[in-house]
């Protein structure tokens, strides 16, 4: 991958990427109304990441989260989504059916971007969410280079409520990889990065690491397209059950030679 040749290093130690748009708390109940679909993951002793519901039984995230330092798998009875979590309390609390991660995706330790383009997974969760106000989002979009996207994440030092970068760029896109100045850090991971298609946010990635790329701390995302389809297909085949979940597919058209994928994050 020519992107990933000329990152210098995974920065899972450094301070927060330059972005074009602030980085702003979302501390209130209207502030976080549209962004209920987003949640904080819990994963036993190991840490938090951000995922979001793409069905209301399904929570889209990063494959490197359910690891812990020593590469040990975290098992799904320790995994909880906690749907618009804030201040401790959230709209909707959900444990683990169970969680699939891309068949390509092989964990190889905190700073590896080698897995950048597969490091994204689907958890199923033991109840659907049904809340009215709480909906999943749709994903993937036709994207360019220097599309404007947006972040919504938790993180070290803001675990306790979501906050929001409403403009911050893609720069580059490989294959599987989008390369963009959004603003992350340790819990981001999984985090969903968002376009607007018609006047509504629909996830493009996920947060997967952030690096340095050109002299500039960035934040690495996982294409979505086929990657998607294959853990859908997975929880299908284990179910037996169609589900329908518009992963984009028919509608991505990614220009200069980037397909949709994944990358590494780390949790506190």
């Amino acid at each position: 991958m020519r992107i990933l040749a000329t990152l210098i290093t995974a920065l899972l130690l450094a301070t927060s990427a330059q972005a074009e748009g602030v980085l702003k708390s979302l501390t209130s109940l209207d502030a976080t109304r549209a962004w209920q679909g987003v949640g904080r993951i819990n994963l036993g002793s190991s840490g938090f990441c951000t995922g979001t519901l793409i069905a209301p039984d399904l929570v889209l995230t990063a494959a490197h989260c359910f690891f812990d330092k020593s590469g040990a798998r975290t098992d799904d009875s320790e995994i909880e989504f906690l749907a618009g979590w804030q201040h401790g309390r959230a709209s909707a609390y959900r444990g683990a059916k169970r969680s699939v991660i891309h068949p390509d995706y092989v964990y190889k330790g905190r700073g590896n971007v080698d897995k950048v383009s597969s490091d994204l997974a689907v958890i199923q969760l033991d109840q659907p969410i049904k809340n009215p106000s709480i909906r999943p989002f749709n994903t993937a979009v036709e994207v360019g280079r220097g599309q404007e996207v947006q972040v919504i994440s938790y993180a070290k030092n803001r675990e306790d409520s979501p906050s929001i970068q409403e403009t911050c760029n893609v720069l580059a896109r490989d294959p599987g990889v989008y390369v963009t100045s959004c603003d992350v850090d340790f819990g981001s991971s999984g985090a969903p990065i968002f376009a607007i298609q018609n006047g509504e946010p629909v996830i493009l990635s996920v947060v997967s690491a952030k690096a340095e790329w050109r002299s500039q701390k960035v934040a690495l995302g996982v294409g979505l397209d086929q990657r998607l389809s294959v853990l859908l297909n997975e929880i299908e085949y284990n179910d037996g059950v169609f589900r329908r979940v518009d992963t984009g597919a028919s509608r991505v058209a990614l220009q200069s030679g980037i397909q949709p994928s994944g990358a590494l994050f780390i949790k506190p």
